[in-house]
């Protein structure tokens, strides 16, 4: 049985329910962060409120995973991952920048094989700046006939050298996050125990992710 790990009293949990061990750290309520600009020809995919309720990681990150799907059939223009974009801290719970990989994998019904970085193992990125949304550069076209692909991001490192994944403060699952443990892939779902579980993690696509935007313009988000 796994042991759950909190510093504060945010909900009791059932160890069994989770799929690692986990820690936690609550959100201050309602507080959201700046969004980085969305330009002409890019648009925002979510599933997330954009206010996090909690940050979590594990005790062990390697090979653990969360990532949210998304598809892009009606909106076939735009095939191009140009980032991907994560909410996390920097001054918990170590108060500096780390680093997680990030990668897309394939996507039909649950998650598959990984896409992207082409040479495969994930994409290492290091943070800079405060708390808040950060961008991932990705940069890169889907295959010819893809249209649905999950976004993920892989903690990488253990506690207490992380950088936490944030959770929005929706109560109600969205069913698009996904977690990786135990070498599969499964729905981030743990009942009615465990009231947030959305990822806050972005994908922006493009028309042309080989051409520099011109100007400023504010998108629709297409899924919340």
């Amino acid at each position: 049985m796994k042991r759950f790990v909190s510093w504060a009293a945010v909900v009791g949990l059932a160890a069994a329910a989770w799929g690692a061990d986990v820690v936690v750290e609550p959100a201050p309520p309602g507080v959201a962060y700046p969004m980085p600009p969305v330009y002409d020809g890019e648009l925002e995919l979510k599933w997330d409120s954009g206010t996090p309720a909690w940050w979590i990681a594990w005790i062990t990150g390697l090979g653990q995973w969360l990532g949210n799907d998304f598809d892009v059939s009606t909106i076939r223009k735009y095939d191009g991952i140009k980032t991907i974009r994560v909410m996390t801290r920097l001054d918990w719970p170590n108060e500096k920048w780390d680093g997680f990989r990030v990668g897309v994998y394939a996507f039909n019904r649950v998650p598959g094989s990984l896409m992207w970085p082409t040479a495969g193992g994930g994409y290492f990125f290091k943070p800079k700046g405060e708390t808040g949304w950060k961008d991932v550069p990705v940069n890169w076209t889907l295959p010819r006939g893809v249209t649905a692909f999950l976004a993920a991001w892989e903690q990488f490192y253990d506690y207490p050298n992380f950088d936490p994944y944030g959770i929005d403060d929706n109560p109600t699952f969205r069913r698009h996050t996904w977690e990786y443990w135990r070498d599969q892939w499964e729905l981030f779902e743990h009942g009615p125990a465990y009231p947030y579980q959305n990822l806050m993690l972005r994908v922006v696509v493009a028309d042309d992710v080989a051409v520099a935007p011109t100007s400023l313009g504010r998108v629709k988000a297409l899924y919340y």
